[in-house]
């Protein structure tokens, strides 16, 4: 397996002579941008048998509508004549690695027109966000229908085909088949689809606010063994309170593993550092959470939703070898009112890389944390065409140089035993 420390990964980040692969050079020729209107807007309703709530493990049934098995699930990779399992998806070899901006050219859904039509709603119920705020997590299935699954499902095979710079420390580490922070930052497919879909709108109910920023994302492709019992930290340069973990599955779980496992209420503990990744549920101050245990079977289309505190994890198969795609877009959106909390010395730095100019406690307003609802910004989506919004060298250098004394150190430890744990 390769492993990274910090000076190693620095060292790769710095190496490339592309200017681009910090800040995204720019798209081309421009395009007249409309001014924004409301040309159509559309409206869905949660089904009212969303989420089952069981204080033992539980499996959210399948919905009664649900895509075919062809559509729902991309076919197995056979087995050799040996009966070898073969992972669907080779890591790039270091030549296929791209740079700067990436545009797949897909057309929207629904007739909508990009960076004009008004985006999408999705409305939930009171008991769903209520079930959030209780349990820590929340499955809203069904957000997305099979236009907007084929959507995304095409973006990322266009962003697998031609992988980005930005996710090489993360695939090389073995961690996913394919993994991309940012991906909004340099996919403009991803952009517009947080632009004009619903997912802002739901994730707004889920907080009870009237603004949601993304804070970071991730494109996630396969996590091979998967993750231990953890809670996140990489959640962009927000507090734990002013953010919402999201999770948009583009496949079927598969029916013995892959399926998110959370512990019950676990936002609510004390008991955990802040700095912690990897999370020990037999320590004290877990036991009233530790077998409250709740798990969820996502299907193409489903959102999870979560507190960025709520103890989790993710297993993969045995072998770490996924013959069909897990296919996810997740991350962490900032609801209104929240501050630009300056990282540098722990392990949550990591999502915070761009050289934006905020200080720690300015309002977090800046088009490297894009506003989508109550709908989307248009400097902020042109300074994202334009190659303005990205990763900076000085920034990097900068930031990652903080981890370099022992205290922080310490607490980044956390965060480099994930990679260390998939080896075994």
């Amino acid at each position: 397996m390769v492993k990274f420390s910090v000076a190693a990964l620095s060292v790769v980040l710095l190496a490339a002579h592309n200017a681009s692969a910090f800040s995204p050079s720019s798209a081309g020729s421009g395009r007249t941008k409309s001014p924004l209107t409301n040309v159509q807007q559309s409206t869905r309703v949660a089904p009212v048998d969303t989420e089952v709530v069981s204080t033992q493990t539980t499996t959210s049934p399948e919905p009664t509508s649900r895509r075919s098995q062809d559509s729902a699930v991309t076919p197995s990779t056979p087995a050799t004549s040996t009966g070898e399992r073969r992972k669907i998806l080779k890591e790039p070899a270091l030549w296929e690695y791209n740079f700067g901006l990436q545009d797949p050219e897909l057309a929207l859904p629904h007739g909508i027109e990009p960076r004009v039509t008004a985006p999408e709603k999705f409305e939930i119920t009171e008991a769903q966000i209520q079930t959030l705020e209780r349990d820590g997590v929340v499955h809203i299935k069904n957000v997305f229908d099979d236009d907007w699954v084929e959507y995304l499902r095409a973006a990322t095979g266009h962003q697998v085909s031609n992988p980005h710079f930005w996710a090489f420390a993360g695939t090389a580490s073995k961690l996913y088949d394919y993994i991309q922070r940012n991906i909004w930052q340099t996919n403009k497919a991803f952009a517009d689809f947080y632009y004009h879909s619903a997912m802002g709108n739901v994730l707004a109910q889920c907080g009870r606010t009237d603004e949601i920023r993304v804070s970071t994302d991730l494109l996630m492709v396969n996590p091979n063994k998967g993750f231990k019992w953890h809670q996140d930290n990489q959640n962009g340069p927000i507090t734990w309170d002013e953010g919402i973990r999201f999770w948009i599955t583009m496949d079927e779980t598969p029916a013995t593993y892959g399926a998110p496992v959370y512990l019950k209420g676990s936002h609510r503990n004390t008991a955990v550092d802040e700095g912690a990744v990897f999370v020990d549920i037999e320590g004290e101050g877990l036991e009233d959470y530790k077998d409250e245990l709740l798990e969820f079977r996502t299907m193409p289309g489903d959102m999870l939703i979560w507190h960025p505190r709520t103890i989790h994890k993710v297993d993969g198969p045995s072998d770490g070898i996924w013959t069909s795609y897990r296919r996810v877009l997740g991350g962490t959106v900032a609801k209104a009112g929240s501050r630009y909390h300056d990282k540098r010395g722990t392990g949550g730095v990591l999502s915070d890389l761009g050289r934006h100019g905020l200080e720690d406690m300015d309002k977090l307003s800046s088009s490297f944390f894009p506003i989508v609802y109550p709908r989307f910004d248009e400097s902020e989506a042109t300074d994202r065409d334009n190659g303005s919004v990205g990763r900076d060298p000085r920034d990097i250098i900068g930031k990652l140089g903080g981890l370099a004394g022992k205290a922080s150190g310490d607490k980044f430890s956390s965060f480099f035993k994930v990679l260390g744990s998939q080896a075994k």
